[in-house]
């Protein structure tokens, strides 16, 4: 069985819940909840439905929930209401005891997709032949635990959109150079304001596996390998939504994730993590006007939360991200009566080997967070 048919097969949700009613599965999850307490925690990502969300024990951007779960002793099962390699970060950093949930296999990440263990070993090869050992691996935490792994190997870390500042200022004292994977604008973002010029950083292309730079640069002068990687929803807001805006509303305040394009990020008001945008919407005066440039569910639910303000998507035409967009009410109560049953379904466990690696990765990031 070929490991989409795998995938397919565990997300196959049972007729039942397909004929249930909204209120028959809302009253269920509760009923579930109530009857583990403690021993079932629920972490739910801000990109996730509200039909999901609302049964979230704690909500929060990747940093927040990679911490929570480090910190839950308490519960024998962890529900992650989020994509793949979240729940393999809840994994890696849980007790053997517990068993890690994902309600719907097909919730993933097209960027963790960007950069396979494969690619990033092959690309090694050439990059210290080329630099020697002056490069130190980072790796966004919407990553594959292998990914992770390799990171953790080689003395490196992961980040998040929080903290990447953070971790490459910290990066650079280890090492004279970074590869950055797999997302190449948080990595592009973040260096530039660091005070890296463009031109001091290169992009590693893993399908041709080449670096790309500007061929009158020597190539010793670089500083940063970007991964070719990018965020698919965070790519579709362009400068184009920008200028549209500027011109029919300039009133209107721009925030966007650091995840855009370099571009997008200049031209914007403000950039900053999931987290960032949340509090600065929060605090922001009533009346004042704001268009947002991340995912859908999150800017419809700041929309619903600040009725005092303007909210809206700097992209008109966006719609939610697909794949952390799969889990929904019925997919999650599958999942809590599967538990409740005895025969758990989805779950993630992450090898033992690149677990261990990945937890070096992870703690270097949570030491400094």
């Amino acid at each position: 069985m070929s490991i989409l048919e795998t995938i397919e097969n565990s997300s196959l949700l049972p007729d039942k819940y397909k004929n249930m009613s909204v209120e028959e599965m809302e009253n269920r999850v509760r009923e579930i909840k109530e009857k583990f307490g403690t021993k079932l925690y629920i972490p739910g990502h801000h990109y996730q439905r509200d039909e999901v969300i609302q049964f979230a024990d704690d909500t929060g951007d990747s940093l927040q929930l990679a911490q929570k779960a480090a910190a839950n002793k308490d519960a024998d099962f962890i529900v992650f209401c989020g994509v793949h390699f979240m729940a393999e970060t809840a994994d890696v950093l849980t007790t053997k005891n517990q068993k890690v949930v994902l309600p719907d296999m097909r919730a993933g990440c097209s960027m963790a997709d960007m950069a396979d263990i494969e690619q990033t070993e092959r690309a090694w090869v050439p990059l210290q032949e080329l630099f020697g050992d002056t490069i130190l691996p980072l790796t966004y935490v919407n990553s594959t635990a292998a990914i992770k792994a390799f990171c953790g190997r080689n003395g490196g870390a992961t980040v998040t959109s929080s903290n990447a500042k953070k971790m490459l200022e910290w990066a650079f004292t280890q090492k004279e150079r970074i590869l950055f994977l797999p997302d190449q604008h948080l990595g592009r973002n973040t260096a530039y304001d660091l005070g890296i010029p463009l031109d001091e950083m290169a992009i590693w292309n893993p399908d041709t596996n080449e670096l790309e730079y500007d061929g009158e640069k020597d190539v010793q002068e670089i500083k940063v390998i970007l991964w070719k990687g990018h965020c698919s929803v965070h790519e579709k807001f362009t400068v184009e939504n920008i200028k549209d805006l500027r011109e029919n509303d300039p009133e209107m305040k721009i925030i966007v994730h650091p995840e855009c394009s370099h571009e997008v990020v200049q031209l914007s008001d403000d950039a900053g993590s999931t987290h960032y945008i949340i509090e600065t919407l929060k605090a922001a005066p009533a009346g004042s006007k704001w268009a947002v440039g991340t995912e859908m569910n999150l800017v419809k639910r700041l929309g619903d939360i600040h009725k005092d303000k303007t909210v809206i998507s700097l992209n008109p035409n966006m719609c939610p991200c697909l794949t952390m967009n799969r889990i929904d009410l019925p997919h999650l109560l599958w999942s809590l009566e599967s538990i409740e049953q005895g025969t758990i379904q989805n779950q993630i466990i992450v090898e033992e080997d690149i677990a261990k690696d990945s937890v070096l990765a992870l703690e270097r990031m949570l030491e400094r967070a």
